[in-house]
């Protein structure tokens, strides 16, 4: 996500606007609250240039902005990300008693396709980028084998540390944090188990994947480095390999796999299974329609 130098920060607004942004943020977290943030930004400064009072605001300026929104060229699922932070914020501070409505709440909001943003990778990309992780280094082999086989966010990966690893019931398993600030504990393969072991040595404390000075890799750094291995071996994604590409083909690669849609849903930490099925790239597969299965089972009651 691109971040403007031009559009400050909603806090640093002290009247009464920036407080209750401060606050509202203050209710999520991490990638959610930066997001948000940055989103609240964006309209704080709309409001500004235009001599509107966040707080008293009105559906039709509501209207408004997302009609600007739409004339730069934003995205739809831009849109639909900025105008439900709004809708938050203004909901927030209701419950504050601090603004009378949501103006945000009937405003008409753009479709979203079925299709994920990013492209993931197929088979053949994702073994090539494997073994170029391998070449690199173990701390590479680490952050693409976790990235690709567990499917993790690259916050939870940067966020994950030593004692987060453990043995349950013979399984290598990682408790990760999830979206929200829920706990979960995933299954480790062996070779990303493999890998792990031979990275960690006999280091037992600090955040599984270090810097050289020992501190947590964030995720710029973890980008610069997917950027770095695929321009020696995916040249043609040099310039957009992003790390939710290989969370992407950790989904798409194991639904086609054959592993069952709920399967992968609990993998990834979705909520709803909805999210997880817009990463099923064969579900428009027409040989997959129930009615072939119907028909084969009603084949002998056939009255011809």
């Amino acid at each position: 996500m691109v971040r403007s130098a031009e559009v400050a920060t909603p806090t640093a607004d002290t009247g009464p606007a920036g407080r209750l942004a401060a606050a509202f943020l203050l209710s999520h977290s991490g990638r959610t609250r930066e997001a948000y943030a940055y989103d609240l930004a964006h309209y704080f400064d709309w409001c500004a240039r235009l001599g509107v009072d966040v707080l008293t605001a009105r559906r039709v300026h509501i209207d408004g902005y997302r009609e600007q929104l739409d004339a730069e060229g934003a995205a739809p699922s831009t849109v639909v990300r900025r105008l439900s932070a709004l809708s938050g914020f203004y909901s927030y501070g209701m419950d504050e008693e601090l603004v009378d409505r949501n103006p945000v709440q009937r405003v008409r909001r753009p479709k979203v396709g079925d299709n994920v943003q990013s492209t993931g990778l197929s088979a053949d990309e994702a073994g090539i980028l494997l073994a170029a992780a391998h070449r690199h280094s173990a701390r590479a082999e680490v952050v693409v084998t976790l990235l690709l086989l567990c499917g993790l966010r690259v916050s939870e990966l940067c966020g994950a540390t030593v004692p987060d690893l453990s043995y349950e019931r013979g399984h290598r398993v990682l408790r990760v944090t999830r979206k929200g600030g829920r706990s979960q504990t995933m299954v480790v393969p062996p070779r990303a188990a493999d890998v792990l072991d031979r990275y960690l040595a006999d280091r037992t404390e600090g955040p599984l994947v270090v810097t050289s000075t020992g501190r947590a890799l964030d995720r710029h750094a973890i980008w610069k480095l997917l950027r770095a291995l695929a321009a020696d071996a995916l040249p043609h994604l040099a310039h957009s390999l992003h790390p939710h590409d290989l969370r992407h083909a950790c989904a798409t690669l194991s639904l086609e796999a054959g592993a069952s849609l709920r399967d992968v849903q609990d993998l990834l930490g979705h909520a709803d299974s909805r999210t997880t099925r817009r990463y099923d790239r064969a579900r428009h597969n027409l040989d997959r329609s129930p009615s072939h299965r119907l028909a084969l089972l009603l084949a002998d009651t056939d009255p011809r």
